[in-house]
């Protein structure tokens, strides 16, 4: 019976709070989120960034496969994958994307697609669409509170300048994300619900970083799951590393690229 009042206290308490904190806007949740990352100021010094470390690409023996990520502003990104000595890749150069597939045994230049190239200009945003969201034409909408993974997390919806609308959720603790919802795919003649979870956060440069990004497709299996190992701020690059891939160039680039890296650690 003791129990009683001091649980039913603990219980109006928790309530109480989760009231409270459902009361907090959209744009106080994002400068919060913002503060959690590294802050405004942090980001906005960032021209250029690259990651690089384990992509698992499933299957029965789930083979880790070694990849790197770079990204510089204004939305140009480039992203490699090595297997079995070869390279795949795909750039954007902020307008236009390309591919290059040599494990399909393509060894052609292949443009993106309409959705690709929408896919790629939604993501290659280095700072995330969170940052400075209204001055790139974005709003954003609190639809509430979920449970992500057992951490209570506000839910947003983030809309842009061409009406494209994605969820995102919030630690309510940590004010982190922990989940965003990705581009819808096409499997089995059915689309199927796309998402991203974050997770092992660890600060970099001032910058505060999700190590592990877990892909998670509704209704298909496995995941995949992308480990971050190396973080470089700044690193000079030139923009022919976004440009449309010359193939020759590409793989010398990609082969001086690895030994500058060997010669590094």
């Amino acid at each position: 019976m003791a129990s009683g009042p001091a649980a039913f206290a603990a219980s109006a308490a928790g309530t109480a709070q989760a009231a409270a904190a459902s009361h907090m806007s959209a744009a106080q949740i994002v400068d919060r989120n913002i503060a959690a990352r590294g802050g405004l100021q942090a980001w906005h010094a960032v021209n250029t960034i690259t990651m690089s470390g384990q992509l698992e690409a499933g299957g029965t023996k789930n083979t880790k496969l070694p990849f790197t990520m770079t990204m510089k502003r204004p939305n140009k990104s480039r992203f490699e994958v090595r297997f079995n000595e070869q390279t795949a890749f795909q750039v954007y150069d902020g307008a236009q994307g390309w591919k290059v597939r040599p494990f399909l045994g393509r060894s052609e230049v292949e443009p993106y697609t309409p959705t690709e190239a929408k896919s790629a200009a939604a993501s290659a945003d280095l700072e995330g669409p969170l940052m400075d969201y209204a001055s790139k034409g974005s709003r954003v909408e609190a639809l509430g509170m979920e449970s992500v993974e057992g951490h209570r997390a506000y839910v947003l919806k983030l809309t842009t300048k061409d009406n494209t609308s994605r969820r995102i959720w919030i630690d309510a603790s940590s004010f982190l994300e922990l989940k965003i919802d990705g581009e819808p795919r096409k499997l089995d003649g059915r689309m199927h619900n796309v998402a991203i979870f974050y997770r092992d956060y660890r600060k970099e440069n001032g910058l505060v970083i999700p190590h592990t990004l877990e892909t998670v497709v509704t209704g298909a299996n496995p995941s995949h799951k992308l480990t971050i190992e190396h973080v470089t701020v700044n690193p000079s690059m030139d923009d022919a590393l976004f440009a449309k891939p010359q193939l020759a160039a590409a793989n010398a680039a990609t082969a001086n690229a690895a030994t500058a890296k060997v010669a590094s650690h």
